[in-house]
Order: C-alpha cells, then structure tokens, then sequence
C-alpha cells in the first residue's frame, strides 16, 4: 500500500527508481508524466516549502487521482528523491575542470551555492542521504574530474565532495534563515551599541580586539567567498 508520506521500511530502491523506466497502469494513457508530476512538485516547495508537498496536493496539480500518482512514485520519499535530481539538472558546468583543483571546487561551490537559493527546500533535502539519479550524478562527474589533481583515492574524493556540499547547504540555510528574521535599523543600532558597552568593560579584551579590527564587507555573497576560501585554502591532500 503506498503512503502518502514518508518511505517504507525497505527506504527507496534505486534500481527500480533510476533503471526502470516509470509505467502508468494499463488503461487510457495518462494526461501527465514523471517529468510533469516532479516539475509540479518543485514549483510547490519553491513556493511555499517542502512541507506544503503531499502526494494529494501534486495530483490535484497536475489533474490526477492519488492513486494514479504512486505508479509515477509510490510515496513522498520517493517524489523527493525525484526533486532533487530533477532540480540538479540545472547544475551546469560548460567549461571542464581548469586542473587548479581549489579554483574549481570553488566554482562547483559557487555554482551549488546559487541552486540552492533558488530551491530553498534543498539543504534540508539534502540532509539525509539520498540516491543519486543521472542528473546528480552528472554532477559528481564533474565535481570528481575537479579533484583528480589532487592524487587523492576515491574514497577521498567523495568525502571532499560530500563536505564541500554539506559545507554549502549549511551556510545557505543559515543565509535563508537570516533573511526571513531581517532585522530593524533600530534593531541593528542595538546590538551595535550593546557589544560596544560589553567590549568596554574589560572583562572581554579578545573581543574587545576584535570588535575594535577593521570591518570586512558583509554581503552574502562576500561571507560566502570568505568561509569557502578558508575551507577549501585549508584542505590537506597530502
């Protein structure tokens, strides 16, 4: 029996979902297809999150019934899985690997960093382990060509790549948390004066210090560029 949400205690089975070309029941050939069903999908957790898709909804969107929709994917874990690599199709690299592994990793990093703004659904998609379809696996290639440089095993390399992806989808959850708690002008003075007052005190001199250095530039995408350079300058591949 399908389940609308969440995977069944086997989970998803990747050869029957990746290898096995998805048939609708016998009967009147359906007015949609898998492609139509997960693109339906996506623009619903675009819009309103992950949360807000159930396998009712996605039918109803794409002029369905449930039923027919569990011959496409029998269940929500199923469908996410669906998502995520019909969204990482638009991973898109045109140019192959420069053989300046750090640049590169940098530019998949930037490259992840703005796919995932644009589906703020998918650091937490990612958070638990999903099955690679060809799209994400595409990806990879790329990311592992990337890496070949390095000398690295390909246990390693997956690893690198396993960190740098939590390392993108950590920081742009924490992005698009902030962004949705915007803070007053008010509010920013606040804080601002608060720290000055704590720093003064003298019971915080390292602090103090710091507050007391020049300010770098506080864009996303300047943050962004700092973090990623400090991991990916600091990887050992010795």
């Amino acid at each position: 029996m399908p389940h609308d949400e969440g995977p069944g205690a086997a989970g998803v089975d990747p050869e029957q979902l990746w290898l096995r070309p998805a048939e609708p029941r016998r009967g009147r050939k359906p007015s949609f297809s898998r492609e139509g069903i997960v693109a339906a999908a996506v623009t619903m957790a675009d819009a309103e999150g992950i949360e807000a898709v159930t396998m009712r909804r996605v039918a109803a969107q794409v002029g369905a019934g449930v039923m027919s929709l569990y011959s496409y994917a029998p269940d929500k874990e199923t469908l996410l899985e669906l998502m995520v690599d019909h969204v990482s199709g638009e991973l898109t690299a045109t140019d192959p690997p420069s053989g300046d592994w750090r640049t590169d990793l940098k530019a998949i990093a930037h490259l992840q960093r703005a796919h995932m703004l644009r589906h703020p659904w998918l650091p937490a998609a990612l958070s638990t382990r999903r099955v690679p379809g060809p799209n994400t696996l595409a990806f990879l290639e790329h990311a592992l060509a990337a890496l070949r440089p390095t000398g690295l095993d390909g246990a390693a390399k997956l690893e690198v790549f396993a960190q740098l992806t939590a390392f993108v989808a950590g920081h742009v959850a924490h992005e698009i948390t902030q962004a949705a708690a915007a803070r007053s002008p008010d509010r920013v003075a606040a804080e601002a004066r608060y720290l000055a007052a704590v720093a003064a005190d003298g019971r915080h001199p390292e602090l103090a210090e710091v507050l007391a250095a020049p300010g770098r530039p506080l864009t996303a995408e300047a943050t962004f560029a700092r973090f990623l350079g400090r991991l990916i300058d600091g990887l050992d591949v010795g």
